[in-house]
């Protein structure tokens, strides 16, 4: 084996936090990759995702950690909403740089809404060297709504096996409708919605934005993953990327950009989560050459 493996116990707030290092063997790496678990999961991830990419980093030499924030998995306390782990983020980044004292830099990896906790706390922690965003979440209801409509509702319409079961009475036509009308008025009703407040700091700020705004503000290399198969990166594709903030972003901080064939939300088939895992030490290899901050 090229790697080893140990367990750790870290302080956040006084409550006992576990973690999971990955090292490779008779190395001395000077840039890791925290795996920041995002929804309501812990370190191993669905598919054992998070394990298969921390020993495939360390087995390209670099270090990995993955860790329980408080109120999941192994870690105590009570759970608590991306938005409010920064803490945990940073106990987990000190907690690496003491178990290896060799870094120099940490990249952030976050899935889903921990891609998304991974943007709110980078500009706050000098020691992360850049980020990679899978699936990132930017979940606005007026977002859902209009992805819905196009990935759920347009794609019903042209399907054959929709209007057989229609025909049959296997599908509800009164139910469909009224599901297709509350979405519309969802959808409508959002996008008419009077004016943002600009401050990135106030939680009324659409996500997107204050997501995008952190990112400019780190100056951090940034990649990003997204699935094919999977509605919350078409959200993030169609409803956050154009916007001018992301586009700041993007243009002047993108590493790569990447859409994972034949890949859903959690990269069950095994090809995609390979495909990712050779993304992101590539990705890794890339951040090492602009690990010097550039502030938008």
């Amino acid at each position: 084996m090229n790697h080893a493996e140990h367990a750790l116990l870290f302080d956040c707030a006084s409550q006992p936090t576990v973690g999971i290092l990955s090292l490779p063997a008779a190395q001395r790496p000077t840039l890791g990759l925290l795996v920041i678990v995002g929804g309501p999961q812990y370190r191993i991830g669905s598919h054992r995702q998070f394990v298969l990419m921390a020993r495939h980093v360390a087995a390209q030499g670099f270090a990995a950690m993955r860790f329980d924030c408080r109120g999941m998995g192994d870690s105590w306390d009570a759970q608590r909403s991306f938005e409010d782990i920064e803490d945990d983020i940073a106990s987990a980044v000190g907690s690496f740089f003491r178990e290896v004292p060799s870094l120099e830099r940490v990249i952030l990896w976050g899935l889903c809404d921990g891609a998304s906790a991974a943007c709110l706390y980078a500009p706050r922690d000098p020691r992360i060297g850049g980020l990679i965003l899978v699936n990132p979440w930017v979940h606005t209801p007026a977002g859902a709504s209009a992805t819905m409509l196009k990935h759920y509702y347009l794609k019903r319409l042209v399907s054959r096996a929709f209007w057989l079961k229609l025909a049959s009475g296997r599908v509800s036509a009164s139910a469909s409708m009224s599901a297709f009308s509350d979405t519309l008025r969802q959808y409508l009703g959002r996008r008419s919605t009077g004016a943002k407040p600009a401050d990135d700091t106030d939680s009324s700020t659409p996500l997107p934005q204050r997501m995008a705004r952190r990112l400019r503000a780190s100056g951090l290399p940034v990649a990003v993953a997204l699935s094919e198969d999977d509605r919350v990166a078409r959200e993030f594709e169609e409803l956050a990327m154009p916007t001018p903030a992301w586009q700041a972003v993007l243009s002047k901080q993108l590493v790569g950009l990447e859409h994972v064939a034949d890949a859903d939300h959690t990269l069950a088939n095994p090809a995609s989560q390979a495909r990712l895992q050779v993304l992101t030490t590539g990705w890794m290899r890339a951040m090492i050459q602009r690990s010097v901050r550039t502030v938008a």
